[in-house]
């Protein structure tokens, strides 16, 4: 198995990366965490285009490459969330819901399931949700950008979808389970 490639290596340096933002926006320095943020999701997309383009992709950037995009969004829904820039039962909310996939998935890996690592759509729309409104909060706390108005309505967007996407991994989850006890 072929562990360093480039896409792992800025994988790699992506969750280096989140202790730094954490700090940013603890210490209220919004501007610089708002770029930081920015450049964390240009190393996400660059990674991807170089694991795809010249076939380097690999096991562990499989599981490492999500895995940094939950560490930096949670970590950095937390940070603003203990700020007051999140609402806490949101930031309860997202926590929840990747702490609860996030234990699904490895009871049934324990239980030896044959896992695809493929996220269901609504997972991949609650992800872009997610992502948005950090970056916008991030932007209108830190640089100012008068998007205001939009913090709310993306706030229940990130509500819903979290919401609908727990209820859809945790039915999967279940059907998984139900499969394999009629098999057995």
């Amino acid at each position: 198995m072929q562990v360093l490639t480039v896409p792992n290596a800025i994988t790699f340096a992506r969750v280096l990366s989140v202790p730094v933002a954490v700090w940013l926006i603890l210490n209220g320095h919004l501007t610089w965490a708002f770029w930081w943020f920015v450049a964390a999701g240009v190393s996400d997309a660059l990674d991807g285009f170089i694991a795809r383009s010249f076939r380097s992709r690999s096991k562990l950037g499989g599981y490492l490459d999500p895995a940094a995009d939950k560490l930096l969004l949670v970590a950095t829904y937390v940070a603003l969330g203990m700020e007051g820039f999140l609402p806490l039962w949101l930031v309860v909310l997202v926590v929840t819901r990747d702490i609860i996939i996030v234990g699904g998935v490895t009871v049934l890996h324990l239980m030896r399931e044959r896992l695809a690592m493929q996220p269901l759509v609504v997972g991949k729309l609650n992800t872009f949700a997610q992502l948005a409104l950090a970056a916008l909060v991030l932007a209108v706390a830190g640089p100012g950008v008068g998007l205001d108005f939009w913090i709310g309505p993306a706030t229940w967007l990130v509500a819903l979808t979290a919401s609908w996407s727990l209820l859809a991994y945790v039915s999967r989850g279940v059907l998984i389970l139900r499969t394999r006890e009629k098999a057995s």
